[in-house]
């Protein structure tokens, strides 16, 4: 995917870094907003303004999507072609790296739940404005499912508390 820069890292450590596929998936993701804004024009029906509780629900529904596409152990073989297997982290998390050559930048993508937030939250205002009722239903599911994560988490934790007692 291009050429590759070396930078030094803050310990002043050689750091080879993709540019040129980093500057591809610049372009890909202005060619999907620009492609999104395209169909809002011209089949959608943009908001005067955006509520604050679809702000809210967009963005836990966001969180849990982005955590699910880039850490999920079940959508691992989404990103197979373009990671490698490190170990597990958390429940139902595992922890992948990118693998080499052209791969890596998408590899990056797909291991990076604040990567991939910028592209799931784009999706799902542009869903908003094309289809506002499935949208709304999806985004409400994905914030119900990321609360129900939380308190699955504060009970696990409540559980490790109360044993060690």
């Amino acid at each position: 995917m291009g050429a590759q820069q070396d930078v030094r890292t803050a310990d002043g450590e050689a750091d080879e870094r993709p540019m040129g596929g980093y500057a591809m998936a610049l372009a890909a993701y202005a060619t999907y907003a620009a492609g999104s804004a395209a169909l809002i024009q011209r089949y959608g029906r943009p908001p005067e303004r955006h509520d604050a509780q679809d702000i809210v629900l967009t963005a836990i529904a966001t969180f849990r999507i982005s955590r699910l596409l880039t850490k999920g152990a079940v959508t691992s073989p989404l990103r197979t072609p373009f990671t490698t297997y490190k170990g597990t982290q958390g429940p139902a998390e595992v922890v992948e790296r990118p693998r080499h050559g052209l791969r890596h930048t998408v590899g990056e993508l797909l291991t990076c739940p604040f990567c991939m937030s910028l592209w799931v939250s784009t999706t799902l205002t542009a869903g908003r404005c094309l289809w506002p009722r499935a949208t709304r239903t999806a985004t409400a599911v994905m914030a119900s499912v990321a609360g129900a994560d939380a308190l699955q988490l504060a009970y696990s934790g409540l559980m490790e508390v109360t044993r060690s007692e």
